[in-house]
């Protein structure tokens, strides 16, 4: 009863398919008519322009004017110039998706119909195994054939049709090898063979670009199709070294790009699984075999025309690289040397190529590309020679690659290609940096975490170079802001974990106050390039705050452990001078950067920077004279106490006395008020806490040194008050004199 109405229902379907088609021949025929009768023969056309024209118009035909004569036209100064527009690769190939999508889909649905079919009949055994392999054969041979006489027509929809019909054959050879056993291996391969030599025959015929990648696709997985799971590489590469070389031969002869790109990803997924699965050193002849073929289908444009498409360096960019990764890994595994010959071979290959270039004087696209290939070659086999990360450094080397090509060519692609390779640098180089744990006796510098490192900073100090104009360019610098940002944070972590491996057996408070040091240290210069590194006033206000701040919890927080640790004993007293380098970028930013920056354009600031200031120098004198009167930690506890209760409000009264000298002479009302708030505080915990805790000796030397430096700071402000009222009386006099 189902195949009674399964057949009902192909019937009804082929007489709906047979009107419909009758209507679109009439509707096709009526199109046809119209046009005809709308298109103008070309005589006529002339004839009709000729008369229209006036006289005193230049027709398109007539010469163009003297070149003297042009050289008089003015253009407008502004205009912008005219820049060569992008071709894009993404609209075209959704425009092919949308409009042969059903066509995809019905091919493929066919195709599983009939394989539920033959299925269908196996379970009920109406059909034997030599019988199921030609039914499979002959429905691809007439799935063809009518893709054969569609093919003037409808040429697209004719070449999904015949792709599809391959695919049928590749299916029903797989199957009969592999179920059913009907011939051998090598029988199997042969027949894959001739099918996909047929099918690109078919594809050259047809002037294809769709139907030979279908070819491409089953003649790369017609191996896969066929394996036993035995491993014949060396069978295997002659056989996709063959295809390539056919491959490269279309190509040349229609130049289809996408065929050798589809060629290019086939093979090194090949290649890269041989490597990493049996490392051995006949896989470096087919890698360099590999390499010719598509380093040649990558220059046809040059070798043609002397230019280099977009597609063209993309694949001279990945196939330099992907030709190095896998020798120089099976020479690391097999222990040879020296691996640094296979970058360099490739650098001179392309280095002919520069000069070539240099030889005709042509300083353009190509001639970029070439020495930035050359360049990046020769520094990936310094990294080789260094014993380095291998895919760390040479990815940092092909972003920084692809985002200078892209400088040069001013195309998009390259830069994307950046965007997403730049993250698996971060990635690379992270996993690089998880070497130093568990390791204490590492070379200073010359190790191979720093070493592979150093070639990350290198690239990002040139990726930095290259965005440093892009993001005046363009309103929208997200992502250049979020390299910039993450380029300088590899650089200040790759020297932080340094040090850091370096100090990891001494004190902890030794290893935190170095590496407070080395922060505060790299912000300023950071600061003290500002200019020349371009960074924005906001960054440098968020910087000069982090500076602050990591200046006063290293005083105050961390050189504090430092003076216990010295106490103790397990740390030299010299240890202690270290911290005092803090003090030469702080009192640089707080005279020389501050002043010239906007750090002061929020009221916040200025507390920020006194309170800064005050913790700064409160800490230093404090840490100073416990270590200098403190034996051991047992002692300092009394020293602390007594600094704290005797010298810290004279120090406190002296800065207040300083902020509001300030504060008067500049006419800044906040410096005023953080004095007077100092002095409130102090006055708070003298009589709060102090001198409840001093001895009668103690208490009158402080209340008299306070009293003495009140007075005189009382006194000096007057003084000031009066010479500032003094100075504007006269001005105010010298301007009413000079108006009468």
């Amino acid at each position: 009863m189902n195949e009674f109405f399964a057949a009902v229902l192909v019937i009804v379907i082929i007489i709906i398919f047979n009107n419909l088609n009758s209507k679109i021949r009439r509707l096709e025929k009526e199109i046809s008519d119209l046009r005809s009768k709308i298109n103008t023969p070309p005589s006529t056309t002339k004839t009709v322009k000729e008369n229209i024209l006036p006289d005193n118009i230049i027709a398109p035909e007539q010469p163009l004017p003297h070149e003297d004569e042009r050289e008089n036209i003015r253009f407008p100064e502004n205009d912008p110039p005219q820049t060569v527009p992008q071709k894009d690769w993404i609209t075209p190939l959704f425009d092919f998706l949308k409009q042969n999508a059903l066509t995809i889909i019905g091919i493929f649905t066919l195709v599983l119909g009939i394989g539920y079919f033959v299925k269908y009949a196996i379970d009920k055994n109406w059909i034997g195994e030599i019988a199921r392999a030609g039914i499979g054969f002959f429905t691809g041979a007439v799935i063809i054939l009518i893709g054969h006489f569609l093919r003037k027509n409808y040429t697209t929809f004719a070449s999904i049709i015949t792709g599809g019909g391959i695919a049928v054959l590749y299916f029903t050879v797989t199957i009969a090898f592999r179920e059913y056993h009907l011939f051998a291996q090598n029988t199997a391969f042969v027949i894959t063979s001739l099918i996909t030599a047929a099918s690109i025959i078919l594809s050259y015929y047809y002037k294809s670009e769709v139907l030979i990648i279908f070819s491409l696709i089953g003649g790369f997985t017609a191996p896969l199709m066929i394996s036993t799971g035995e491993s014949n590489y060396p069978f295997l590469f002659i056989y996709l070294s063959l295809l390539n070389i056919g491959m490269l031969i279309i190509s040349f002869l229609q130049h289809w790009k996408s065929v050798g790109l589809t060629a290019y990803i086939f093979t090194t997924c090949y290649l890269l699984y041989w490597t990493t699965d049996d490392p051995e050193i006949l896989a470096i002849v087919f890698y360099m075999i590999s390499y010719a073929i598509f380093y040649i289908f990558a220059l046809q444009d040059y070798i043609k025309k002397g230019k280099l498409s977009t597609a063209d360096i993309l694949m001279l960019a990945f196939v330099n690289f992907s030709s190095i990764l896998g020798p120089i890994y099976i020479f690391n595994e097999l222990q040879y040397e020296p691996a640094i010959i296979f970058p360099l071979i490739l650098a001179v290959i392309n280095s002919i190529l520069i000069f070539r270039e240099y030889g005709r004087k042509s300083f353009e696209i190509p001639y970029a590309v070439f020495a930035g290939i050359t360049t990046s070659l020769i520094t990936a086999a310094v990294a080789i020679q260094f014993k380095t990360h291998l895919i760390t450094s040479i990815w940092a080397i092909e972003a920084t690659l692809l985002l200078f090509i892209w400088k040069k060519t001013c195309h998009q692609i390259f830069k994307i290609c950046f965007y997403i390779l730049f993250p698996l640098v971060l990635i690379a180089q992270t996993i690089t940096w998880t070497d130093y744990l568990g390791v204490k006796h590492y070379t200073i510098i010359f190790n191979r975490v720093f070493l592979t490192s150093s070639f990350t900073i290198a690239s990002s100090i040139i990726n930095l170079y290259l965005l440093k104009n892009s993001t005046k360019e363009k309103e929208n610098s997200f992502f250049e802001d979020l390299i910039t940002v993450a380029s300088y944070g590899v650089i200040y972590t790759t020297f932080l974990l340094e040090i850091i491996c370096h100090l990891s057996e001494m004190p902890w408070s030794a290893v935190l106050t170095t590496g407070l040091l080395y922060s505060i240290y790299y912000i300023f210069v950071l600061l003290a390039f500002k200019n020349r590194l371009e960074i924005r006033s906001e960054v440098q206000t968020v910087l000069l705050y982090v500076l602050l701040l990591l200046a006063a919890i290293n005083i105050s927080i961390a050189t504090s452990n430092v003076v216990d640790t010295i106490l103790s004993g397990k740390l030299s007293t010299g240890f202690y001078l270290l911290h005092l380098l803090q003090w030469i970028p702080f009192i640089y930013v707080c005279f020389r950067i501050i002043p010239s920056s906007e750090f002061h354009k929020r009221t916040i600031s200025y507390w920020i920077l006194s309170l800064a200031t005050i913790i700064s120098v409160s800490c230093e004198l404090h840490h100073s004279y416990v270590i200098t009167v403190s034996k051991d930690v047992l002692h300092s506890y009394a020293a602390k106490e007594h600094f704290n209760i005797l010298y810290l409000p004279i120090i406190w009264a002296v800065l207040a006395s300083i902020f509001i000298y300030i504060g008067l002479k500049k006419d800044i009302q906040e410096y005023n008020k953080i004095g007077f708030a100092l002095i409130g505080l102090m006055i708070l915990k003298l009589y709060a806490y102090d001198v409840w805790q001093m001895d009668n000796i103690s208490r009158i030397s402080a209340f008299i040194a306070l009293g003495v430096i009140l007075l005189l700071s009382s006194f000096t402000f007057q003084r000031l008050k009066n010479i500032i009222k003094n100075m504007v009386d006269k001005k105010k006099e010298f301007e009413d004199h000079k108006d009468s």
